[in-house]
């Protein structure tokens, strides 16, 4: 059977048990219910999003320019060379532009997979970081920006240094992780504890590189906290475009990821070949999330509590729960890197602070009031 009748034959699998098992009227309210809560969720986190990036380029640490005055400057300067925009054109198109757009990819990158992740290993308090990716991006690239340290195949001046050597730390952690728990079983638990092993390992040298390079400290710990101080149209594109490639793409398999939520046994008897599914879904998410992290550093809670907050409005059916996690994680790192910017300006915060000064209160919340009626 051909790759192309197999997904066939598996979606009318899926779809066969889902009609067999018609649902009673109140469990049809309740899907109704689910896609009403899908449609206000997307309808508010666009909103935000536009509410957001309209304050994001209108607001800075030299003052404020009427949103009116900004939107004008901004598609004034289309189509501009950079030495024929006056100072506010340069501000907006130069500066404030890409890093918004560097912003909504890694907010939904993130979102994305630790939604699947938690699906994968099928537990609620699973981030992107868990098989330590995190830790392999921050080892090499703080011995980058604390050592110095170069690369054989690239140039030590290259603005691409850093993030090329954090893409690579990550995807080495990725690999040891899943050498580690593949030899010890492949369960969702032998995952969480590769991943801690790895991230631990990585973690320690990453303390060695920063006490060997003490004078370049500050630059490092900016890293390791996310910031988005440093992207411009060099390097925004680079994160945008395979970023929400990716990010979007892993929506095709939201019918499989359904019947991985039904249980390996089952998921088998209808088709799924769910070892290959989880090693290739695994490897999605892990390159989706060393790309977010590689220009702008470690930016956490994004990926824990925007899939768990979907999962809890919207139940398990990933149809709703992926594109709602895109969308409110685009959503939650605009206003993120907003109050990054202003709450002390002239200076900034990190990012990945103001993630998780949000994130504790909101996951605390959600855990105390809506625990029970967490059904994914």
């Amino acid at each position: 059977m051909g790759d192309g009748n197999k997904r066939r034959w598996l979606r009318a699998a899926f779809n066969g048990l889902a009609e067999g098992m018609a649902p009673a009227d109140g469990e049809e309210s309740e899907v109704a219910r689910k896609k009403r809560r899908f449609a206000v969720i997307v309808v508010f986190g666009i909103a935000m999003s536009l509410i957001a990036f309209l304050i994001s380029i209108s607001v800075s640490s030299g003052g404020i320019i009427p949103v009116s005055d900004a939107l004008a400057a901004l598609f004034s300067s289309i189509g501009k060379e950079v030495a024929d925009m006056d100072s506010t054109e340069k501000f907006i198109y130069a500066s404030r532009l890409p890093r918004t757009i560097a912003a909504i990819a890694v907010g939904a990158g993130l979102s994305i997979a630790g939604c699947m992740y938690q699906a994968l290993i099928r537990n609620p308090l699973v981030d992107p970081y868990i098989t330590g990716v995190s830790s392999g991006a921050g080892c090499l690239a703080i011995a980058v920006v604390a050592l110095g340290a170069s690369l054989p195949f690239m140039d030590t001046g290259s603005i691409y240094i850093i993030p090329v050597a954090a893409i690579l730390g990550g995807l080495v952690a990725f690999a040891l992780t899943m050498a580690v728990a593949e030899g010890s079983g492949g369960s969702a638990t032998n995952y969480i504890l590769a991943g801690v092993i790895v991230g631990f390992a990585f973690s320690s040298f990453q303390t060695i590189f920063l006490s060997m390079g003490k004078d370049n400290i500050v630059n490092a710990m900016w890293w390791m906290f996310g910031s988005f101080a440093q992207v411009s149209w060099e390097n925004a594109w680079m994160v945008f475009i395979p970023v929400m490639g990716v990010s979007l793409l892993s929506m095709v398999w939201a019918r499989e990821f359904n019947l991985f939520m039904m249980g390996e046994d089952q998921a088998k008897q209808l088709g799924l070949n769910v070892r290959r599914f989880k090693r290739a879904m695994m490897v999605i998410a892990s390159v989706l999330t060393a790309l977010c992290v590689a220009f702008c550093g470690i930016i956490g809670f994004v990926g824990l509590v925007i899939p768990h907050a979907c999962r809890m409005a919207l139940g398990s059916d990933h149809r709703l729960v992926m594109p709602a996690s895109i969308i409110l994680g685009a959503m939650l790192m605009l206003f993120a890197d907003l109050l990054a910017r202003i709450l002390i300006s002239p200076a900034e915060l990190p990012v990945g602070a103001i993630t998780a000064i949000i994130g504790t209160p909101v996951f605390a919340y959600m855990l105390l009031k809506k625990g029970r009626a967490y059904n994914g």
